[in-house]
């Protein structure tokens, strides 16, 4: 499982992001302003790793073991999954789902902030 600091380097890497600690120290990734992936929130034992999913990922990862709809966010109709426990995603299936997340997330800026940034620029 990704410890917080192998999670802010992949956080790092990814294109116009920007790191802020906030919400009683967690490690809060944006992009364009927007938060796309949170380390925190976890036990002590383990990570948690909350980040933004599509309708149809929500719907398949929030029952899986290791995963649950992320506190605060869920309740609230967003779809957010957290990655807190054992099994969990496997590393490389987590950062695929953060890179999704920052995806997700920088596709919902305006156009014209999507362009300042030069993302989604296909």
């Amino acid at each position: 499982m990704l410890d917080y600091t192998e999670y802010n380097d992949f956080c790092r890497s990814l294109p116009v992001t920007t790191y802020v600690v906030q919400w009683g120290g967690s490690h809060v990734w944006k992009v364009g302003g927007k938060v796309f992936g949170i380390g925190g929130w976890g036990d002590k034992k383990y990570p948690g790793i909350t980040f933004k999913v599509s309708e149809i990922a929500y719907e398949l990862l929030k029952e899986q073991p290791g995963l649950r709809s992320a506190p605060y966010l869920a309740s609230r109709g967003m779809k957010w999954i957290q990655n807190y426990a054992e099994p969990g995603l496997s590393d490389d299936d987590l950062k695929l789902y953060l890179r999704e997340s920052h995806r997700i997330v920088s596709l919902g800026l305006t156009k014209k902030k999507q362009k300042e940034l030069g993302l989604n620029q296909e």
